[in-house]
C-alpha cells in the first residue's frame, strides 16, 4: 500500500508553491532501498531506489527535468487485490523510464498500456513547464505574486486500462484502488490535505510550518474503517491498512518513507524525505534528507 496527495496550481489562485506533494511509501521494512538522492546515471533526476536483489534501480517516486524546460514527476502505486495474467516485467522501472525518456506523459502512458506485461499498477505522472508566466525572461518571485503556467496530471492504470486527466487547481488523492472507488483513507486524507494547502500555500508562506503539517498528515494513525472497497481488496488485513500511516501488527510492514515536495513559482524545488532505518518504526531511527534544486 502507498498513498499520494498532490496539488498543482492552475494559475488562478496566488500561492507560493505551484506544486505541493505529500506521499507515504508502504513496504516491508527489511526490503533494501536507497534514500532519495540525485541518480548516478542521470543527476537531473532525484528519488529513492529499490535495492531488492533482482530489482535494483526501480523507484516508487522521483522527479527531474529531463529534457530541459520540463519538470517531470512520476509516482507508482500498486493496485491491491488485482491479479494480472502474463506478467513478465517488474513495475520498478515504470517511473524511471518516464523520467529518463523524452516522451510526454500521455505518449508514455499510451506506450505502457500498449505493451502491458506488468502487475497491476496506478501510475501518476506530472509535467510542469518551466517557462515563465511573464514571458520577458525575468525570474518570477517565489512569494507567489507572479504565476508560472499550470501543469498536467495524469492517472494511468492497467487494472483496468485507463488514462485519466486530473484537474489542476485542487487537491488530488491517489491510492491502491481505482479512481472511481477510492479508499476511505484517500478521501479523508485528501480533505485534510486540501485544508492544509488552502491555509498554508499563500504568498510569503511559512515553509517550515507547511512542511510540518504535511508530515503530520502522513503520520496520521487514525483508521478510516469500515471501508467496503478496502475490505474487498485486502480481506482480513483491511482494518490495519485503513490509516494513512500504516503499521501492521506483526511489525514487518508499514509506512517507511514519508516524502514532501514543494516547487515554488520560480521552479525552486525542495525535496524532504523521512526514512526509517531499521525494522521498527517506533524504536528505529528516522533520518531526514533535504535536497534543493533549481529547475530550468
Amino acid at each position: 500500500m502507498c498513498i499520494l496527495f498532490v496539488y498543482v496550481g492552475d494559475g488562478t489562485v496566488p500561492g507560493r508553491y505551484r506544486l505541493v506533494l505529500a506521499s507515504n511509501r508502504d513496504e516491508f521494512y527489511a526490503r533494501p532501498a536507497k534514500t532519495a538522492a540525485p541518480w548516478e546515471e542521470n543527476a537531473r533526476i532525484i528519488g529513492g531506489r529499490d535495492m531488492e536483489p533482482g530489482r535494483e534501480g526501480g523507484t516508487w517516486l522521483a522527479i527531474g527535468n529531463h529534457p530541459e524546460g520540463r519538470i517531470k514527476l512520476g509516482a507508482l502505486l500498486n493496485v491491491t487485490g488485482e491479479s494480472k495474467a502474463n506478467v513478465s516485467n517488474g513495475r520498478g522501472p515504470i517511473v524511471a523510464n518516464f523520467l529518463t525518456g523524452e516522451l510526454t506523459g500521455q505518449a508514455y502512458s499510451e506506450q505502457l498500456l500498449a505493451k502491458d506485461n506488468f502487475g497491476a499498477f496506478n501510475f501518476v505522472s506530472i509535467e510542469l513547464e518551466t517557462a515563465l508566466a511573464n514571458g520577458d525572461g525575468e525570474k518570477d518571485r517565489s512569494d507567489g505574486a507572479n504565476q508560472t503556467p499550470g501543469g498536467t496530471v495524469l492517472h494511468t492504470s492497467n487494472a483496468p486500462h485507463s488514462i485519466d486527466v486530473c484537474k489542476t487547481g485542487q487537491a488530488l488523492g491517489f491510492g491502491n484502488s481505482t479512481l472511481e472507488k477510492p479508499l476511505q483513507k484517500v478521501c479523508r486524507g485528501r480533505e485534510q490535505f486540501a485544508e492544509i494547502v488552502a491555509r498554508r500555500n499563500v504568498p510569503f508562506a511559512d515553509k517550515d510550518a507547511f512542511v510540518d503539517e504535511l508530515m503530520g498528515l502522513l503520520k496520521n494513525d487514525v483508521r478510516h474503517f469500515p471501508d467496503a472497497e478496502l475490505t474487498r481488496r485486502a480481506g482480513q488485513h483491511a482494518e490495519f491498512l485503513s490509516s494513512i500511516n500504516v503499521r501492521m501488527p506483526n511489525g514487518s510492514y508499514g509506512s517507511r518513507t514519508r516524502t514532501v515536495i514543494l516547487i515554488d513559482q520560480s521552479n525552486h524545488m525542495e525535496f524532504i524525505e523521512e526514512t526509517l532505518i531499521g525494522t521498527d518504526p517506533q524504536t528505529g531511527e528516522w533520518i531526514t534528507t533535504r535536497i534543493e534544486r533549481e529547475f530550468c
